[in-house]
């Protein structure tokens, strides 16, 4: 009986089962490059940030475990020998990576040079298949009757050293993932979600973090508050201020002072340096440690003629919470499009949104191509969507994007769980 084969039904796993080793200098760097040469399987990868901690989404440990033989934690804050380092990358690279989640963790993966040719994601797999909760340890419990450790899923992952608790729970993230992998590699086989899946897959090779919006500070919390210029003025200059801080303390903006802070100065209105320091709405650690900074951005954006757009300038299609008073004909291809999608959501049991992103859906209402299967086939690769979803979509599309009148209204209906998966490839 395996070690695996003796974990009882149900039972916690709080201890990775396969062996641990960190890789924060250059021997154990050159053992983990030795193992790699030696592995043929894919490799089961995570990465753990510091989010709320730092500044940015930068990775500060990385785990990898070979199958049946080790979990190797990659310290990559580590002075490593550069060749050595070199040789490892690309033994990750050209080998097919297992991961959870890939979206989350490919781009911050990528800041090391770290970059798939090809992977499995057991979360957008388990989307596929129709689960309604996705969670590494909601699926590890569905497949592998494990409960996952999670005590540790809130620390600073770019502290030294890092507690052994916290580098076994690391660890537990990629232990399961091969064991994981056979699993939902055979369910989507058996639902015919197989050639679906690797789709979706092969997409994600081309991931790409979405571009930063322009005005970030307009995403501040409780900004919607203000609707005069000055007021919003004073935000973007104190946002700016304290952007500019993070940056060069790597510390998550949001630790320095939150955005309810920003906000509270902008209501008070203080008159002078000693009101805002007085002001005891306006919080944070650094709140008082650099005071002379928040009172000079307030000051700049009070005094500065150069006033902000009380309204963002509009980029791109405009805001679908807009159509119906605006673009009437738009929403109505809108509203339809959800119907529809909605209705094939249920006979997939898939979610509307890894059948066809609300954006795409969205550019084809506001914009319509020629409504021929053809046309609409071709703005939808345009819009990057996939071959399968194509098929599923372009005649559904073509229905909904001729429509003259809204939808009629639909009595909501208790529906019982659909428990089949329906052949998609049929």
């Amino acid at each position: 009986m395996t070690e695996q084969e003796s974990v009882v039904e149900g039972s916690p796993l709080n201890e990775p089962r396969l062996p641990v080793f960190l890789v924060d200098s250059n021997t154990a760097l050159t053992s983990f490059s030795e193992a790699l040469k030696t592995n043929s399987n894919p490799i089961a990868i995570d990465a753990e940030r510091a989010s709320g901690f730092r500044y940015g989404q930068k990775a500060y440990l990385i785990q990898i475990a070979l199958e049946d033989k080790a979990i190797y934690l990659l310290d990559p804050t580590a002075d490593f020998e550069l060749v050595t380092l070199s040789e490892v990358r690309g033994l990750i690279n050209q080998t097919p990576w297992i991961i959870h989640a890939a979206s989350q963790d490919l781009v911050c993966l990528a800041e090391y040079g770290l970059k798939p040719t090809q992977l499995f994601d057991t979360e957008l797999a388990c989307r596929l298949l129709g689960l309604p909760r996705v969670s590494l340890g909601v699926i590890t419990e569905h497949y592998l009757n494990l409960k996952l450790a999670k005590e540790h899923s809130a620390v600073d992952w770019s502290s030294r050293p890092l507690p052994k608790s916290w580098l076994d729970y690391a660890a537990l993230d990629v232990d399961v993932l091969h064991d994981l992998y056979s699993a939902v590699e055979a369910d989507l086989k058996s639902n015919n979600r197989y050639e679906i899946a690797k789709e979706e897959f092969d997409f994600l090779l081309e991931f790409q973090q979405k571009e930063p919006k322009v005005d970030r500070w307009r995403g501040t919390t409780g900004l919607h508050e203000f609707k005069d210029a000055r007021d919003l003025t004073i935000v973007k200059y104190m946002w700016e201020a304290r952007e500019e801080l993070a940056i060069d303390k790597d510390v998550s903006p949001g630790r320095l002072i939150p955005d309810q802070s920003l906000i509270a100065a902008v209501k008070a209105k203080p008159r002078t340096r000693s009101e805002l320091i007085a002001l005891r709405s306006f919080t944070g650690r650094a709140s008082r440690t650099y005071i002379d900074i928040w009172w000079d951005s307030y000051s700049k954006g009070l005094n500065t003629e150069k006033l902000v757009e009380v309204r963002a300038q509009q980029t791109g299609i405009p805001n679908h919470r807009n159509w119906p008073s605006k673009f009437p004909e738009a929403n109505i291809r809108l509203q339809w499009c959800k119907r529809l999608l909605a209705e094939l959501s249920t006979e997939l049991n898939i979610s509307q949104e890894n059948i066809l992103a609300p954006d795409t859906v969205r550019a084809l209402c506001f914009t319509p191509p020629v409504l021929s299967k053809d046309a609409v086939s071709s703005s939808l690769r345009d819009l990057r969507a996939r071959q399968w979803q194509i098929e599923a979509v372009a005649e559904l599309l073509i229905e909904a994007l001729d429509k003259q009148e809204l939808p009629p209204v639909q009595e909501t209906t208790e529906q019982s769980p659909n428990s089949s998966v329906p052949n998609l490839e049929a």
